[in-house]
């Protein structure tokens, strides 16, 4: 079957649903689209490049090696102008034709693809390589209308197959499956440049090569990159479970075992499944659109859940893996667009819309009931990607709508002067210092494409497939001359389920002759997540017994209690960076019954650490309204446990910020002339935060905000706390009080020595920039939950601590990973939560505790740039470091 026949159903349109959207409006959304695409390219191209990457925040490049390291995220990154590359068939969609002309230019006279560099093999497959082969689509495209790029001579599909040739080592296994990572300069070499002793890769990873590596062979007529692609897509499908016809999240690439066994639509498999459809579609190859199918009836027997798209265990698919779903399986309804399947598509749309809204963005993860589980956003296009196609194949204005709410979230609030910058937190509307490529590759494509008329396009994109990143591969590229060189896996053709096998194309007007029906689809979906958030459930008592000295009543500066801990065997280590541990040895206890209390007591605190964690309220946000900032930068804040809770108020406290005398708040301020009527700047420690707050209300201050002593700390890699009150009463502190640590405040405090006048707001979330606030009922906060690996050792245990060595502050447990940080203590006793001067029902701790970030490979910890005492405020900002990668963290969790 030709694959142009495939895609009838998207030209094919419905009726029109509800009212319509006026061409006038579709312009103007149109242009808008257009205006936002030339503030983000424009801002890469005067502030970043040649560098990978726009850092909008800071207004610079982001080099790999300059920038401190954000792990196996980097690996996108390869010194190769990565964002210009990704952006080159964007520019031609949009009718940029000149600007295109001048990019291709750039990109023939600066990139080089030799250098020493380790990257991933799947993202620069994808993003280079891609952009590389569209780019040369288009400028094939527009010579041959005769008016543009007529000296072009395929230099782009030159360097496109220089890059070929560079990856291929990375395909040199016995599987077939690609090494993770290649060097460009040396391919794959060992141990020094992390390339060639992986084990495992994901799903998708190995399986989404196949349109890149086939194009190339087809535009060039050499078939060894076709043949691999070839090659690693049959392995895979070798490897399905045979009974539920579905593949797990992480294979081992010599041995074909599954090393992760989940199965979902979304993050580690999500474009496997859309390159089996799209490679049917591009080289009109029957096999793998059979391939498809199986595994498409498989998802929707076992994983669909309309509307949810829950992941199962490959051998017994009928068990779910998990309770929340990732963002990234936000394509999965474009997807069954081109299969047919509309109706589980709108469904599916409809209840990612309506998180949407209820979050201004897609978290990177959510809930079954639709909470928050992992709060940043990258700014993905995929949910973009979904609503263009899901218009293009219904019609229904509805579509344009969602896109509009996609363009005006951005601009209020991604937005920033030098592009636009993801959000840390959807929940308070904080920054990332990132704008990653695929933005500009992607979204601004399906956006213009949504408003667009068949006249405002310079070419017919029916002609062509769009890849995972976006890019324009043509058709015509079916009938070019092909072959393998390479021996294929493939399943001989009688495995294969005929039955299973759709050769026709729905009719949209058969499948909905009223033209209601999508609208009756949305409505009890939309019903389902507008419900309020269940509340979190109440502490409960351990059921351990009560020892002498109670988990929630330690204080670390107490001599009591030392005294208490010395006789149940647990002493306090002091760390370099100015915490400490508890560490629990039964042979140093008084007594055989002491050892016994101190076992509890580690318990006691475990269990209390766990629970507290499931109550932490959300962060707070200190949003710089002043100029030159105009609510662009947000800072992630902890709350109090007293005074004002910023929760219940609408408007939140404004006020211009003064540094308190003297600077901690322990004693009567001495400048209260200067703090009254202002929001005071206090330094962590000395004294209780009750205390910093009683002084700076009483000099009458309208707000105050605690910046952390601890050189180098950032909510980035430690997780906010609650300050906790002084063990009595703090009803008589009436005004807002929010906790920054050492990274963020510091940008608060150059700000202030370079404008002099500095105005923030002290919020619940980051409101609107520069325009009024919104409603606070408009969504319910809900806490982002961090993964946590603990467990107790036997008698031996410990827990780490974090007070100011000269405060009288309480502290409490919050559990955590061992942190790099630990390995002062002995390695056999390293085992429980570090703990800081809050209170029993919110702790703190500040060891380096990833956030979490998707992506398609493995996670690691950042390391951090504590210099910023001379820095100025535009470097501070670039201190902000990106979350670390929360699929990442999935792919390690054990099931």
């Amino acid at each position: 079957m030709p694959p142009a026949l495939f895609l009838l159903l998207v030209s094919g349109a419905l009726c029109s649903l509800g009212h319509s959207m006026t061409r006038e409006e579709k312009h103007k959304l149109r242009n808008q689209v257009v205006e936002m695409f030339d503030h983000a390219y424009q801002n890469y191209m005067d502030h970043a490049y040649p560098a990978d990457e726009l850092m909008p925040l800071t207004c610079r490049g982001r080099v790999r090696g300059l920038e401190p390291s954000r792990g196996d995220v980097d690996d996108a990154l390869g010194k190769f102008s990565l964002t210009l590359i990704d952006t080159l068939d964007t520019l031609v969609l949009l009718n940029k034709t000149t600007e295109f002309e001048v990019a291709v230019r750039r990109v023939l006279t600066d990139v080089r693809l030799d250098n020493d560099i380790v990257v991933s093999v799947f993202e620069t497959n994808i993003r280079v390589l891609g952009g590389l082969l569209g780019g040369h689509s288009m400028a094939v495209m527009l010579k041959e209308g005769g008016q543009h790029m007529q000296w072009y001579q395929d230099e782009l599909l030159h360097m496109a197959k220089d890059l070929g040739l560079r990856l291929l080592p990375a395909f040199n296994t016995s599987s077939g499956l690609p090494y993770p990572r290649v060097n460009l300069k040396y391919g794959v070499r060992g141990p020094e440049t992390r390339t060639g002793t992986e084990t495992d890769t994901c799903t998708a990873c190995a399986g989404t090569i196949i349109l890149e590596f086939a194009a190339l062979s087809r535009f060039t007529g050499d078939p060894v990159f076709e043949a691999h692609a070839r090659r690693a897509l049959d392995f895979l499908w070798e490897k399905r479970q045979r009974n539920s016809n579905l593949v797990g999240t992480t294979i081992n690439i010599h041995s074909g075992e599954w090393v992760r066994r989940d199965s979902g639509v979304g993050a580690g498999i999500d474009s496997y499944y859309e390159y089996l459809l799209k490679a049917y579609i591009l080289l009109g190859d029957d096999m793998f659109l059979q391939r498809f199918n199986i595994h498409y009836a498989s998802i929707m027997k076992y994983i669909s859940q309309p509307p949810l798209l829950l992941d199962v265990h490959i051998h017994k698919p009928l068990l779910p893996a998990r309770t929340w779903m990732d963002s990234l399986l936000a394509f999965f309804p474009g997807l069954q667009v081109l299969k047919g399947d509309i109706r589980p598509a709108i469904e599916t749309h409809e209840m990612l819309y309506q998180v949407t809204k209820k979050h201004n963005f897609l978290p990177e993860a959510f809930t079954t009931d639709f909470r928050v589980h992992w709060a940043q956003h990258p700014l993905r296009p995929e949910f973009a990607e979904s609503t263009y196609f899901l218009y293009k194949a219904t019609g229904d204005p509805y579509y344009l709508e969602a896109g509009r709410t996609i363009l005006d979230n951005l601009n209020r609030f991604a937005r920033v002067p030098c592009g636009f910058a993801a959000m840390k937190d959807v929940r308070t509307g904080s920054h990332e210092d990132r704008m990653d490529s695929f933005f500009l590759a992607e979204m601004f494509k399906y956006l213009f494409l949504l408003f667009a008329e068949a006249e405002n396009l310079p070419f017919d994109v029916e002609d062509y497939i769009f890849t995972t990143e976006a890019h324009l591969l043509p058709l015509s590229l079916s009938t070019a001359p092909h072959s393998s060189s390479i021996p294929s896996n493939r399943t001989s053709e009688e495995e294969l389920d005929d039955s299973n096998f759709d050769w026709t194309c729905p009719n949209a007007r058969l499948l909905f002759p009223d033209p209601a029906f999508p609208r009756n689809l949305r409505e009890p979906i939309r019903s389902a997540v507008d419900k309020s958030c269940p509340r979190p459930a109440p502490y409960r008592e351990p059921g351990m017994g009560r020892p002498p000295l109670r988990a929630q009543d330690f204080m670390a500066n107490n001599p009591e209690h030392l005294e208490l801990l010395r006789r149940m065997g647990v002493s306090l280590i002091h760390l370099k960076d100015g915490r400490v541990q508890l560490v629990q040895h039964a042979t140093q206890a008084m007594s055989a019954v002491a050892a016994e209390d101190g076992v509890r007591f580690m318990q006691e605190m475990m269990e209390l650490s766990s629970q507290q964690q499931k109550e932490q309220l959300p962060p707070r946000a200190i949003q710089i309204v002043s100029h030159p900032f105009f609510g662009r930068v947000v800072l992630t804040a902890g709350p109090a446990q007293f005074g004002t809770d910023l929760s219940k108020s609408s408007t939140g406290v404004r006020g211009f910020v003064t540094v308190a005398e003297p600077y901690n708040g322990c004693t009567e301020i001495t400048n209260a002339e200067y703090v009254q009527g202002h929001i005071a700047l206090l330094q962590r420690g000395q004294c209780m935060f009750a205390e910093k707050a009683r002084h700076i209300q009483k000099a009458g201050a309208i707000g105050g905000i605690v910046i952390d002593d601890n050189e180098g700390s950032s909510s980035d890699t430690a997780p906010l706390f609650q300050m906790a009150g002084d063990g009595r009463s703090t009803d008589d502190i009436t005004m807002p009080v929010l906790f920054l640590f050492h990274k963020e405040g510091n940008i608060l405090l150059e700000a202030l020595k370079e404008y002099r006048e500095v105005e923030v707001l002290l919020s619940d979330k980051a409101r609107d920039r520069g325009v009024n606030v919104q409603e606070a009922e408009e969504d319910c906060l809900t806490e982002a939950t961090t993964p946590t690996s603990f467990e107790p050792v036997g008698q031996s245990q410990m827990s780490t601590v974090e007070p100011d060595e000269s405060a009288a502050e309480e502290v409490t447990p919050s559990q955590e990973e061992v942190s790099p940080v630990d390995e002062d203590a002995s390695p056999a006793e390293e085992v429980s939560p570090p703990v800081e001067e809050v209170s029993p029902a919110e702790a703190e701790a500040d060891s380096a505790q990833p956030e979490d970030e998707m992506d398609s490979e493995k996670r690691e910890v950042p390391k951090d740039n504590t210099d910023s005492s001379s820095q100025s405020v535009d470097e501070l900002l670039a201190d902000w470091r990106e979350d670390l990668e929360a699929f990442q963290q999935m792919e390690k969790d054990e099931l």
